[in-house]
């Protein structure tokens, strides 16, 4: 299968070199309007002139250009008939997400979306160990990065823990009220779901990177870290007491084995086993957008500078 990468930023080299190393493909070919971006994956890829060129090429694409081009270079990939991976969020605005909605439906084509964290393997299993928490906290904090320019840092960074929370945790529950506060830098909301509560937070402006995923239920209280992908689950102490005037407990402490993974790697080997296969995605168009909504109720509540 030949495979190709619009947009060879950081992300878009990332993509150009796992699709290198993977078994199942044949050419993979690049293209950026910036050539100089380009020629930096001429190591792995073949380059193109065009858009118009690369899409003669290729059975797949993966669409990694800043999010402002995102709704118009998925348009034209999806209308010539070629499947795609479209890099998260998966347009700029909502709107521009119902119109991208409208032009996908009743193609026979697989059309994901990068919520990249889905494939990072302390998902699975801290789902698994909280099946029903009475607590939630994820926190993803970053420091400021010159990287990203069209998005505040909902749509940036929170937007992986709010694909977590709403399309994993809790899928397809839809009595929750959501509360938030913050800049476009730093941001803490609050979803409030029937017996639980869930906190995210998210922070370009943070001197230390930690992205942490914590809950705590009556029986026990578990830990992920995204960036380490270990598991500890707490159980509740065995002893409480004192002892010469000290406060003493002992904890039950079990550390999961966890398969640790490049989840960029599992990500798009699933998108070309799903465009083998002709199946669905894991990160529908559907779910990317309604975590677009989510964002944006979660904006109303930031003081967001104007330009």
């Amino acid at each position: 299968m030949d495979v190709g990468v619009i947009g060879v930023g950081a992300m878009g080299r990332n993509h150009v070199r796992v699709y290198s190393e993977m078994k199942g493909v044949g050419t993979v070919y690049v293209y950026d309007p910036v050539s100089k971006s380009a020629e930096r994956s001429r190591e792995f890829a073949t380059i193109c002139k065009s858009l118009d060129e690369m899409l003669n090429q290729v059975d797949a694409v993966s669409i990694c250009v800043p999010t402002r081009y995102h709704f118009d270079t998925a348009k034209k990939v999806i209308e010539a008939g070629i499947n795609c991976l479209i890099e998260k969020p998966i347009t700029l605005t909502v709107e521009e997400g119902l119109k991208l909605a409208k032009i996908i439906e009743g193609k026979e084509l697989v059309v994901g979306v990068g919520h990249i964290e889905r494939f990072n393997p302390i998902v699975a299993e801290m789902t698994k160990i909280a099946q029903r928490p009475d607590y939630v906290s994820i926190k993803r904090h970053n420091p400021t990065s010159s990287r990203i320019t069209d998005a505040s840092v909902v749509e940036d960074l929170m937007i992986h823990d709010i694909d977590i929370a709403f399309n994993v945790l809790f899928k397809g529950e839809c009595d929750c009220k959501i509360f938030s506060a913050g800049s476009e830098n730093v941001c803490e909301a609050l979803a409030v779901f029937p017996g639980c509560v869930v906190s995210i937070s998210a922070s370009r402006l943070s001197s230390k990177k930690f992205r942490t995923f914590y809950v705590e239920s009556e029986d026990y209280t578990a830990e992920g870290d995204f960036m380490t992908q270990e598991v500890y689950i707490y159980r509740k102490p065995g002893k409480y007491g004192l002892e010469n005037e000290r406060y003493t407990q002992e904890n039950i402490i079990e550390k999961v084995l966890v398969n640790k993974v490049e989840p960029l790697k599992v990500e798009l080997k699933t998108f070309l086993d799903c465009v083998k296969n002709k199946k669905s995605f894991p990160v529908t168009p559907k779910e990317a957008l309604k975590n677009l909504q989510i964002c944006e109720q979660i904006k109303q509540g930031l003081q967001i500078k104007k330009p």
